[in-house]
């Protein structure tokens, strides 16, 4: 019978930022099983005092922008400010093994002996918004751990990772040139959702031009009024460090904005109510599974398919019996 862990003690080790630890706890909230939900309770319930004060910065973006060659240096410009950085980079599952397909640790090896750089390589295991489904988890186990920035990389399907918005403080939107970013940005609604935009591989024909369709398309975006927040255009090469200080400074501004107007606190509040929602309907189903064993929504079903009952009269006795 494997030992259970210890729970408190575990929290009391990350804290002191052993990354074993820290790599234990993650591992804990990332499990499905049924003892894996029991300790994901208990992880949530010792961490809860000591989060809230890591600034969340979401990197998201089309595929073949450079999002992880850019977090990385990012990473490197954070810790030359001596600011203790955790990531998370979401990558697409195993089709076999259900992990991590790409594994960004392997990515960022540069940073791999560095104690005050956590990185943690998560699979989506089929969540669609370009995060996995214990991301919120993690990310708390990293605050906790006294992390003072958590990059969280998205894992680039393209239209459907606006997701990261929920979780993140600040959001940047990566493109590139020549990618004709401009349009599949508009028509994903990324202008909207970006905090800071980052043009990366600038050293490219076409950067300046991109540089300026953004700033006209925000021009167009109507958030022009006295006191809120303008959203920059950074340009970098993000394999050879350059920008990364003007991206650093990009994130530090919008920090300081979002305390100044309340912003990051609503943005929180959100945060909350999203991930209580998501852990309501994740029980909900559950239990629709646990019925599904017995004849209750068979029985629903086969009065539909009779005609003796429609589907919107068996979802509210199916409610009912749920919430019972």
């Amino acid at each position: 019978m494997a030992r259970r862990l210890d729970v408190p003690q575990l929290v009391v080790r990350a804290r002191q930022g052993e990354q074993l630890a820290v790599g234990r706890l993650l591992s804990l909230v990332e499990s499905d099983t049924p003892a894996g939900r029991d300790a994901l309770r208990e992880v949530a319930a010792a961490l809860a005092p000591y989060t809230g004060r890591a600034h969340v910065v979401g990197l998201t973006g089309p595929p073949g922008v450079g999002k992880s060659t850019t977090t990385s240096a990012l990473v490197g410009a954070l810790r030359a400010q001596n600011r203790r950085v955790g990531v998370l980079a979401v990558d697409p599952s195993s089709p076999f093994s259900g992990g991590a397909l790409l594994g960004d640790r392997v990515r960022m090896a540069e940073h791999a002996t560095d104690d005050g750089v956590f990185i943690r390589s998560m699979a989506t295991r089929g969540h669609l918004g370009g995060l996995s489904w214990s991301t919120p988890q993690a990310l708390r186990v990293l605050d906790a751990a006294g992390c003072d920035v958590v990059l969280i990389e998205t894992v680039g399907v393209g239209q459907s990772e606006v997701e990261v918005v929920a979780l993140a403080d600040t959001t940047v939107v990566l493109l590139a040139p020549g990618m004709g970013d401009g349009v599949q940005a508009a028509k994903a609604g990324i202008l909207e959702v970006a905090d800071v935009f980052v043009v990366n591989k600038a050293d490219r024909d076409g950067a300046a031009q991109a540089v300026r369709d953004l700033r006209h398309m925000i021009s167009l975006g109507g958030r022009g009024d006295a006191g809120s927040w303008t959203r920059p255009v950074v340009s970098t090469v993000a394999s050879r460090q350059e920008g990364l200080e003007d991206l650093v400074a990009a994130l530090d501004r919008h920090r300081e904005w979002i305390d100044a107007h309340g912003e990051r606190h609503r943005r929180r509040l959100a945060r909350a109510v999203a991930e209580i929602e998501a852990i309501t309907l994740d029980r909900i189903r559950d239990r629709i599974g646990d019925l599904r064993g017995g004849s209750g929504l068979p029985d629903l079903a086969k009065r539909v398919v009779a005609g003796d009952l429609d589907p919107y009269g068996a979802a509210d006795e199916l409610a009912g019996n749920v919430t019972s």
